[in-house]
């Protein structure tokens, strides 16, 4: 049976619901459970009946976004083995990580998420290991064993260049301020990528397909962290 309470429970998803926003809107600091609570339409004492604490629903809640994230990217790359290609796989990460607002409020640098999500030594690596240029980076040894970039330059030199390029463009496409006109992010972040990364010669289909599969196996592993993390935060277990 599944380990997220809220495909079970109406008045789970309910509070996880009421939760995201409160935070979104006052941050973690600010909003009480009283408050959850009384968003959600449900006593106080029924959050409790989930959750032991605040800090583990938040926790929970941060949990859940970046499993969507995962269970995204691998959806794509096991419907279509090509899409772990540098240039396609690279706005995929940022585009995918953008739809989720807690993950952005990290990003911009809430001191009492970051300080809540880090309180562990196992879930601060755990989210460490889930942002696109961490996922890029663990990749890429991937890419490399399989042909699927370039072979002339240290893999740390590339590398480094790959989590400037990403964290550079999930900030700006962050801000819709910085849009400019006639301009296909996307495209962009696509061509900056293949230049930066891409072997002249294509790869195989064979090993684009190998990479997509053992890429497909930290992807997986990393989801079920993630899961055992909520189930550890929750106070109902299944």
């Amino acid at each position: 049976m599944s380990q997220l309470i809220e495909q079970h429970s109406r008045k789970a998803a309910r509070i996880l619901d009421s939760a995201r926003e409160l935070v979104l809107d006052h941050g973690v600091h600010k909003v009480t459970v009283s408050e959850i609570a009384r968003a959600a339409g449900v006593g106080k004492g029924t959050v409790y009946l989930y959750w032991p604490a605040k800090e583990d629903l938040i926790l929970g809640l941060f949990a859940r976004e970046l499993l969507a994230f995962l269970d995204e990217v691998t959806t794509r790359v096991s419907a279509d083995p090509a899409t772990v290609l540098p240039h396609r796989l690279a706005p995929l990460l940022v585009r995918t990580g953008l739809k989720f607002p807690l993950a952005r409020r990290v990003q911009s640098g809430d001191a009492d998420l970051l300080r809540l999500l880090t309180q562990q030594a196992g879930d601060r690596e755990l989210f460490a290991r889930t942002t696109p240029s961490a996922l890029c980076e663990t990749g890429m040894p991937i890419h490399h064993r399989h042909g699927l970039i370039r072979q002339d330059r240290p893999l740390p030199e590339l590398t480094y260049a790959v989590h400037a390029v990403l964290t550079g463009f999930g900030a700006t496409l962050s801000d819709p301020a910085t849009a400019a006109l006639g301009v296909d992010p996307d495209q962009v972040l696509a061509d900056t990528v293949a230049r930066l990364l891409e072997p002249p010669v294509a790869p195989s289909d064979a090993a684009i397909a190998a990479a997509a599969e053992e890429s497909l196996v930290f992807l997986r592993q990393i989801q079920q962290s993630m899961l055992d993390l909520i189930e550890r935060s929750q106070t109902l277990q299944r």
